[in-house]
């Protein structure tokens, strides 16, 4: 999640720090977690210098742990992704999530509660984060990009409209996202739309603003699993955002 970001502002990552807290150390999950956790470097490209662990038994139970970390990363002034780029009549493209990525587990944990899920999606809510750092500074670096948004805590109502100006409107079909099968059995529990909306991606993990012609050279950086697709364009009025249509669960 935090090498997302990062490139959101046209940034290269450089290096990962993390924390862990915990009642009592179990090397054997602990060397799980570090695992994970290089792993994300590896994709992402960079690297893990350091971190702190901290055994606090007053503070956790013996299974319980908490996890943090940050990431720094290099952009040229000259080459930061404003949303001043963004221009009337652009293109916004999802660029698919693999998952519920991390935010909503509070509700996800909820209705867990009170609901019985099948072993598909259970695998389905601890699939890991997709990390976008190779596609999307390759299109940074062609110049490819007007501005981005990572979809995460807000959803995409909240996320995608801190990437354009105040003069500029985000015009989103809602008919056009195309949810996964987790995001339908969340929504199944009596959820609404403007909830899931704004506690979940609804399978958008990350939002590119293009020019519209440049749709089909966006396109050939991506696998067919996260490959791109319109969801919206820009225009100019005195709203800064219009939600068009139903999501199709």
């Amino acid at each position: 999640m935090c090498v997302n970001d990062l490139i959101v502002q046209g940034a290269k990552p450089l290096f990962f720090l993390d924390y862990i807290a915990v009642g009592k150390l179990d090397l054997k999950k602990t060397k799980k977690i570090f695992k994970g956790i290089l792993k994300g470097c590896s994709i992402s490209n960079c690297k893990l210098i350091g971190g702190e662990t901290a055994e606090m038994p007053g503070i956790y139970s013996k299974d319980k742990f908490d996890l943090a970390g940050f990431s720094v990363g290099i952009v040229s002034k000259k080459k930061i992704l404003k949303k001043t780029n963004v221009k009337k009549n652009n293109l916004i493209l999802a660029i698919p999530s693999s998952g519920i990525h991390s935010n909503g587990y509070s509700l996800v944990r909820t209705i867990l509660k009170n609901n019985k899920i099948s072993k598909t999606l259970k695998k389905e809510l601890l699939i890991p984060t997709k990390i976008y750092t190779k596609e999307i500074l390759q299109l940074i670096e062609i110049k490819l990009i007007k501005s981005a948004a990572h979809i995460t805590g807000g959803g995409l109502i909240e996320n995608i409209t801190r990437s354009v100006p105040s003069n500029l409107t985000v015009n989103i079909d809602l008919s056009k996202i195309k949810p996964k099968k987790i995001f339908r059995w969340i929504k199944s529990k009596n959820i609404s739309d403007l909830e899931m909306l704004r506690t979940f991606n609804c399978g958008v993990g990350f939002c590119i603003i293009i020019d519209k012609n440049d749709s089909n050279k966006v396109k050939k950086f991506f696998s067919k699993k996260y490959m791109p697709y319109e969801i919206g364009y820009i225009s100019k009025s005195k709203e800064k955002l219009k939600l068009f249509n139903k999501l199709k669960w």
